[in-house]
């Protein structure tokens, strides 16, 4: 498996799997990153500046991703992890923690000092993993991602 950043190619693949994994959950599609009308343009989303994008490529296909940008209608303080969804494939296999990580290392070169996510109540394994990176829960949400289906929200310090 690679992990690299995004490329134009994959924009469609990533899409697919961040959709596969809504129907898989049965999850809501209004007000998550199902509806987000950049989900089929993450490449180029993803070139703006501070803001970055990682894929994992399994024989020549997207099976997975997450990247970090600056959090929407906060302080410049605040970056946002988003769009963390990987196919079955591709989970257990430590890569989130590989993009968390190499996400952080991003925050911190680009001066952000709080990174905050969003994530969905029954995303239990999702939940365990920002919780063992140092994540801690907030009791509302900050900046405005307009994922208003999304009722967990996380905070770390970076």
């Amino acid at each position: 498996m690679i992990l690299r950043k995004i490329q134009p190619q994959d924009n469609e693949g990533i899409a697919k799997v961040i959709r596969d994994i809504f129907d898989e959950l049965n999850a809501p599609k209004e007000g998550t990153a199902y509806a987000d009308p950049i989900l089929d343009q993450l490449f180029e989303v993803y070139q703006k500046p501070k803001s970055i994008y990682f894929v994992i490529e399994n024989e020549g296909k997207v099976i997975g991703g997450g990247g970090l940008a600056p959090l929407e209608n906060a302080t410049d303080e605040f970056c946002e992890l988003q769009k963390m969804y990987f196919s079955p494939q591709a989970r257990g296999l430590g890569l989130g923690k590989e993009i968390i990580e190499r996400s952080l290392a991003f925050a911190k070169e680009q001066g952000f000092t709080k990174c905050y996510l969003e994530t969905l109540p029954y995303m239990q394994n999702a939940r365990k993993l920002y919780e063992k990176m140092g994540f801690q829960y907030l009791d509302g949400p900050i900046g405005c991602t307009g994922h208003t289906s999304c009722d967990v929200w996380m905070i770390k310090e970076l």
